[in-house]
């Protein structure tokens, strides 16, 4: 039974989660959405079970919202009509997951080649599945070394070869170019290949860049995944997997007490996230995600500006949402909640982050670093007294 003391811890949670959505700009995720219209939705036991395009005797799901979305997605992928398959999966760690266990089944003695600034579900989704695998540098800008993978793939041209392209790594936003990669593969005679592409973040806005990434389907993928919660907007994580449907059909059971195929990674599936990003798919639309992409890219480079501007050292690969900078410090990383590894912290400009955020953190940076320095200099003025009174 619910007590007064629960509903004010409900209450407590509200408010503090209110709170930190109004400043968070380290992490991928979009908030500018609205979904009261679905709440009505959350009264049923929605379940995608099984395959989104074989129907189940289980008839409580989104299925057909599902299909939607991902045949949308794949049209932005540059997927072939008939050629691919997808569902919505929980996140991007899951569409990684599933893009190489169709590796695995399609290449079983397949070596998997990533870089160092892999994400870090792969080091993990490749233990789960028993795959062998070699680390390859990246560039300093967080980009996969090509002259270190094909001297890697040279050594190792008699082995399947199964490449994890990073298409926005986590702390520089930097793409591996699958183009690149796939003419290294050809350079050694590799037939038995398999790339996938995570393309959690950028997957969302690739598509309207110019130039355009090399990381789809008409680049030469067989799998990609996309975040739903990143650049779309989801008030839960979830995500997209695509694949060439001839590896998927590799995987496929029947299952008679469901009613449908077994194709995805786990049984039971959320069937509310399908509905959600079918939402936001038909309140945005294909030119509303392309003024979103500009209107982020056009804040990016202004974060960018006014950072440099007041003396702090930051950067950004091309046409990145990801600005990188110098590590913050403990106090203004918690209050802005700004990722932070070894020596550098970045703001991610998603398209609901504004300038008067911005603003705010770069104030708030050029604050702090004043104080240091005028604490340095109180400590030397002190120290200079004592030396002359030596």
């Amino acid at each position: 039974m619910l007590t007064e003391h629960d509903i004010r811890r409900l209450d407590a949670l509200y408010a503090a989660l209110e709170q930190a959505t109004e400043r968070f700009l380290g992490y991928p995720v979009s908030k500018d959405f609205e979904m009261a219209p679905l709440e009505r939705f959350l009264r049923f036991p929605m379940n995608n079970l099984g395959d989104p395009f074989v129907e189940s005797t289980f008839a409580v799901g989104t299925r057909g919202f599902e299909c939607e979305v991902v045949d949308f997605v794949a049209d932005l992928l540059r997927a072939r009509a008939g050629e691919t398959w997808g569902y919505v999966t929980n996140g991007g760690t899951e569409g990684n997951l599933y893009g190489l266990y169709l590796a695995r089944e399609l290449l079983p003695n397949g070596v998997v080649y990533f870089s160092e600034d892999m994400h870090y579900s792969v080091v993990k989704n490749i233990h789960f599945l028993g795959l062998r695998s070699i680390m390859i540098r990246s560039q300093p800008n967080g980009e996969i070394d090509y002259e270190d993978l094909a001297e890697t793939l040279r050594i190792n041209r008699d082995k399947p070869a199964i490449l994890f392209a990073n298409v926005g790594t986590t702390m520089t936003e930097a793409r591996d170019d699958i183009v690149k990669i796939r003419d290294i593969l050809d350079q050694f005679a590799i037939r038995d290949r398999y790339i996938h592409s995570d393309a959690a973040l950028c997957g969302g806005f690739a598509p309207f860049l110019e130039p355009r990434p090399a990381f789809d389907f008409a680049d030469g993928a067989d799998s990609v995944s996309i975040s739903g919660h990143k650049f779309f907007g989801s008030p839960m994580p979830c995500g997209i997997v695509i694949a060439r449907k001839r590896h998927v059909e590799r995987i496929a059971r029947s299952i008679g007490y469901i009613g449908s195929l077994d194709t995805t990674i786990t049984g039971s599936r959320n069937g509310f996230t399908p509905l959600v990003l079918w939402y936001r798919i038909k309140e945005l639309g294909v030119e509303g995600l392309r003024r979103r992409a500009a209107s982020a890219l056009e804040l990016a480079t202004y974060a960018e500006e006014r950072m440099k501007a007041a003396g702090i050292a930051a950067w950004r690969n091309p046409q990145a949402l990801t600005v990188v900078f110098p590590k913050v410090s403990d106090a203004i990383k918690a209050r802005w909640q700004l990722a932070t590894q070894e020596q550098q912290s970045h703001l991610i400009v998603m398209p609901n982050v504004t300038r008067a955020q911005i603003d705010a953190l770069v104030d708030d940076m050029v604050a702090e670093r004043r104080e240091h320095c005028s604490a340095d200099s109180t400590s030397i003025s002190h120290l200079s007294e004592k030396s002359g009174q030596a």
